[in-house]
């Protein structure tokens, strides 16, 4: 069993890079900001225990992302454009019974998509608080001044580990900042219309996006899941993919 790697057109024709692995019932998993499917899913094994379980593993590199295209048109970044992606490939994948699971930007992506329209069976939230979502707007200005000050990061500035990310992972800086201005705020309101059975899971020493607790207090259907670890070396342990496995297969 192997990945295969085909392009697929976004919402405005934007080729994206769609992993796949394995067969049987769709998951779609979406990677954190700056990272890629190889480097979030692939690498530390998740997609493979999945994969092992049952499940066709469909992997996408969300726009500026990856092998993804990374436009440096700011047109190509309207609002909710990643949630536009996504509604497109499900859309062009023939998708009508499947499961949708997304990691820190990923989650956030998740939670856009099904806002607008999306309906997964089952829905898993990785490495996401409430304050990820209602509060956005801090954590966006973060990354951007990260960018902008990007050849000044030392050692020792809150920034520097985002920085060194972006750096490993070859990120277009251009393409990443036009796509942080395509984020918005979202109403703890509107997480009411997510009324599917629900997954939150969060490493016990990550609060990167604010409480995972209050994440599940508002909405209708979730439940919590700790695993260890902070945002960043959660991900390169077994304990995501089996929380993951473990509620999808219920």
């Amino acid at each position: 069993m192997s990945v295969t790697t085909e392009f697929l057109p976004g919402f405005d024709g934007a080729q994206l890079a769609l992993r796949r692995l394995g067969s049987g019932r769709p998951v779609v998993l979406l990677h954190g900001l700056f990272s890629s499917a190889e480097m979030n899913w692939i690498k530390w094994g998740h997609a493979a225990l999945l994969a092992d379980a049952g499940f066709e593993v469909l992997m996408p590199d969300l726009r500026a992302h990856g092998e993804s295209a990374a436009p440096h048109d700011p047109a190509a970044y309207p609002p909710d454009v990643l949630a536009r992606d996504l509604a497109a490939l499900i859309a062009q994948l023939g998708l009508t019974d499947y499961d949708l699971c997304g990691f820190s930007l990923g989650a956030r992506t998740s939670v856009r998509g099904v806002i607008g329209g999306l309906t997964p069976r089952r829905l898993v939230l990785g490495g996401m608080g409430l304050e990820g979502l209602a509060g956005w707007t801090g954590r966006q200005g973060f990354f951007v001044d990260a960018i902008d000050r990007f050849d000044a990061v030392k050692h020792g500035d809150p920034a520097y580990l985002a920085v060194q990310f972006m750096k490993s992972m070859k990120v277009d800086r251009v393409a990443a900042r036009l796509l942080l201005g395509a984020m918005a705020d979202t109403d703890p309101a509107l997480l009411a219309q997510i009324t599917m059975p629900t997954l939150v899971v969060c490493g016990k020493q990550d609060r990167d996006n604010g409480s995972p607790d209050e994440l599940v207090a508002a909405l209708p259907n979730a439940e919590l899941a700790v695993i260890p670890g902070t945002h960043m070396s959660c991900v390169t342990k077994p304990d995501l993919g089996e929380a993951i496995r473990d509620f999808l297969l219920r």
